[in-house]
């Protein structure tokens, strides 16, 4: 009897019916066919016969499905199947894992699954089969290298060893930086190879009573029992060493170093779970740390980057509920040479959900990680330009810089979305800033200029900012097309007492008016220093806590405007 709950298929599913059955009849695996736009799967009868499905037609298969799966494999299958979902190109899903029977038993099952797509590029059906597996396959197919089960086997055999003999021991788990990279710009057949010839870096180099494991994606692992630091130094050295020449495969060219963290059992813990998902966290740690590094796991280190990874769900929401927590502040500018109030820089902020203001140098971070800082950039740059807008009535030709990430940059309707809003807000394009900083954008000159020109073809001023503080700073004003530089603090606080210091602002002042460039100072603290860079420096605008701080819109209306109002 066909268990099929009596709901009527869809039209997409109606159209693959017939073969749906007919390869049913032909194979023993489980099939199952899924209309991503009604949300209705189809699956083949023998898989409602072995487990615990309402029947061969249901709304909502992952609601059935996702419970029966092994809990200790639950997070991985929800994010594989998320990552398919989100991407916007046809994918497959190859995982294996454990499902609970109608019998109330495990079992180890292939899943391989495929997304279609319509004429419009949208995702439209998924489907693929299932079958059973005698038991875990033990070598991964790409690198023939052992696989995750036998890693999480060979800690549990190390853990058992400790606790009789009291010899501990490390844990390495590798990944590769910038992998991702390999698969968007050549194939994924490619990005194999590349995984096959790292491997075999990386195992030629390691002590040869090691066992190199590969686990999920582009990560491996090492267990060596009996490990002190010294010794996971010299084989991550070992490891940079194999990976830092450029490699060929085909033709192609590819560089990819690896990140790696570390963890000493049993001091940072005696079960296999907790071991390796703080491993996980150390390397993430390194990944953001710079890659191509080691990090040893500590608590504290652990408890930061959890905090971080908490910040990052906080600052998701509050991106989603519309920027709810964001603020801006404004810091003045004034010109020089006047002390007449100009304009000011907005400065973003965040609250997070507990109303504790969280510092830029933590939050903002993670909004260039998330690609998140183009949704930001852009409230910022609405809000700034409606506030200018307001403050124009105390101060006529006010102006407000925006800071402007490279990410924002690449993010092409970023300019048109600021022309709109400025057309919205009917302000002209002089009444804002857009400021960069230097250090983010020395490689790529060519793409950055051709979208500044863009930008200043409409009338709107582009400032470098942080200048001095990037790697190559007469580089970026050699070839950056700009209309400010702003020169940072670490060039002033030590202007008054050191002869080089001094000479260089003024160098570096005199050489951007030379073309045409205007200077703004930052970070100006005393009378004496705004002395020296007026008078003999020549600088064009000041901007530092000796003419005010960051401050809040009413504190800003309430401190400087008010007064330019009165005068």
């Amino acid at each position: 009897m066909r268990k099929n709950n009596r709901i009527p298929l869809s039209p997409c599913l109606r159209r693959f019916r017939f073969y749906f059955d007919l390869l049913g009849r032909t194979t023993k695996e489980y099939l199952f066919f899924i209309d991503l736009q009604e949300n209705l799967a189809m699956v083949s009868p023998n898989m409602v016969n072995e487990f615990d499905l309402p029947g061969e037609i249901m709304y909502d298969f992952d609601k059935h499905w996702g419970p029966l799966v092994h809990p200790e494999e639950r997070g991985h299958y929800q994010a594989d199947l998320s990552k398919v979902m989100a991407s916007k190109v046809p994918c497959e899903l190859n995982m294996e894992y454990r499902v609970k029977t109608r019998k109330g038993e495990y079992v180890w099952i292939c899943f391989r699954g495929r997304e279609g797509m319509d004429r419009d590029g949208k995702p439209y059906m998924f489907i693929g089969t299932m079958s059973r597996m005698a038991q875990r396959n033990q070598a991964d197919e790409v690198t023939g290298l052992l696989n995750k089960y036998q890693f999480e086997h060979g800690v549990k055999m190390a853990l058992a060893q400790y606790r009789a003999t009291g010899e501990g021991g490390a844990i390495m788990v590798m990944g590769l930086d910038n992998f991702k990279i390999v698969n968007e710009t050549y194939n994924r057949m490619t990005g194999d190879l590349v995984l096959k010839r790292v491997a075999d870096a990386i195992g030629n180099v390691i002590p040869s009573e090691l066992t190199l494991f590969k686990l999920d994606g582009d990560q491996f692992a090492v267990i060596y029992p009996g490990a002190k630091e010294t010794e996971v130094a010299e084989i991550f050295a070992s490891v940079q060493s194999a990976l830092s020449r450029p490699q060929d495969i085909d033709g192609h060219q590819y560089f990819c170093t690896a990140s790696c963290g570390t963890v000493f059992y049993p001091e940072a813990g005696k079960d296999y779970l907790v071991l390796h998902k703080h491993a996980e966290a150390a390397m993430d740690i390194a990944k953001r740390g710079g890659k191509n590094r080691n990090t040893i796991f500590s608590k504290e280190q652990y408890n930061r980057w959890v905090r971080s990874i908490s910040m990052r769900d906080s600052i998701w929401e509050s991106v989603e509920n519309d920027c709810v927590g964001f603020s801006l502040f404004f810091q003045p500018q004034v010109s020089a040479v006047e002390q007449k109030l100009i304009g000011a820089e907005a400065l973003l902020r965040w609250k997070n959900p507990k109303g504790r203001m969280v510092a830029p140098m933590e939050f903002i971070p993670i909004l260039e990680e998330t690609k998140l800082i183009i949704p930001v950039g852009k409230w910022v740059a609405e809000q700034a330009i409606k506030t200018c807008k307001k403050w124009r009535r105390y101060v006529p030709d006010f102006r407000v810089s925006i800071n402007m990430s490279y990410e924002q940059i690449k993010d092409l309707s970023f300019k048109t979305f600021v022309e709109e809003c400025l057309e919205r807000y009917d302000m002209p394009a002089d009444s804002i800033v857009l400021e960069l900083t230097e250090s983010k954008i020395v490689a790529d000159w060519s793409f950055i200029n051709k979208q500044f020109d863009a930008i200043r073809e409409k009338g709107i001023a582009v400032a470098m900012d942080d200048f001095g503080t990037g790697y190559s700073s007469l580089a970026s004003l050699k070839n950056l097309s700009c209309d400010i530089v702003k020169i940072d603090r670490e060039f002033v606080k030590k202007i008054l007492e050191n002869e080089f210091d001094r000479r260089l602002v003024q160098y570096v002042v005199d050489l951007c008016h030379s073309i045409g460039i205007q200077c703004c100072i930052e970070g100006v603290e005393e009378e004496a220093e705004y002395e020296l860079l007026t008078k003999e420096c020549k600088a064009d605008t000041i901007q530092g806590y000796l003419f005010g701080h960051p401050e809040s819109v009413a504190d800003f209306e309430e401190k400087f405007l008010k007064l330019e109002k009165e005068e």
